[in-house]
Parts: structure tokens; C-alpha cells; sequence
């Protein structure tokens, strides 16, 4: 989608501190991070949200939590835990039509988170 800011993101075309990409997903530092590990993971092709996932789909969606691990392991956060959000539609709280998820870890995390 062409104003789709993360695709923009895919594309380079906005700058973005890379921490993992593959043929199928990229993932990078949030810009404005919640905890000291903020990193968001998105699927290369765009799938609005949650709601929009197809029978296509479910293979690069199946990536993102393989590599959810590994980032964790790799920034630190494995042995003392981390958080995976996904938030869906503007109730769900989310602001960018791209879905994602948010892999939060470093500090202690509070439940309910809000």
C-alpha cells in the first residue's frame, strides 16, 4: 500500500534502525519505545490487520513467532521474560493499518498493561 508507513518502512524509504529481515518479515526498533527492548515485527506484504489474515497468510505469520524467540534470546530478554503485542482495530489501540507485533521486554512489565 503506498501510504502505508511501514511499507515505506519495507521499502526504505523511511529510515528505520533494522534488527532482522528475511525474504518474508523485517523487523525494527520502535521509535518510540515502551521499554528498554522495543522491537515491532512485520510481514513484507501487507495485511491490514488481525481481522484480514487469509489462508495465505498463516505461513509468514508462523515466521514472526519462530523468530520472536531468537530476537529475545538475541537482545537479552529469554530468561527473565518479555511481552508479544498485537493490538487490532482503533479499540484495540492500533494506529498503524500493518499488523504487527510488539516484542517488549528489559524491565518488569505490569499487568493489566492499560
Amino acid at each position: 500500500m503506498e501510504n502505508c508507513i511501514f511499507c515505506k518502512i519495507i521499502k526504505g524509504e523511511i529510515p528505520s534502525k533494522k534488527e532482522y529481515e528475511s525474504d518474508s518479515i523485517f523487523v525494527f526498533h520502535d521509535i518510540t519505545p515502551q521499554a528498554p527492548i522495543h522491537l515491532l515485527i512485520i510481514p513484507k506484504i501487507h495485511i491490514t490487520s488481525m481481522n484480514e489474515i487469509n489462508s495465505l497468510d498463516p505461513k509468514v505469520i508462523h515466521e514472526i513467532f519462530q523468530v520472536i524467540p531468537k530476537l529475545a534470546e538475541k537482545n537479552g530478554i529469554s530468561e527473565k521474560g518479555y511481552r508479544v503485542v498485537n493490538n487490532c482495530g482503533s479499540h484495540g489501540g492500533q494506529t498503524v493499518s500493518h499488523i504487527h507485533f510488539h516484542l517488549l521486554g528489559g524491565r518488569h512489565l505490569q499487568w493489566p498493561p492499560g
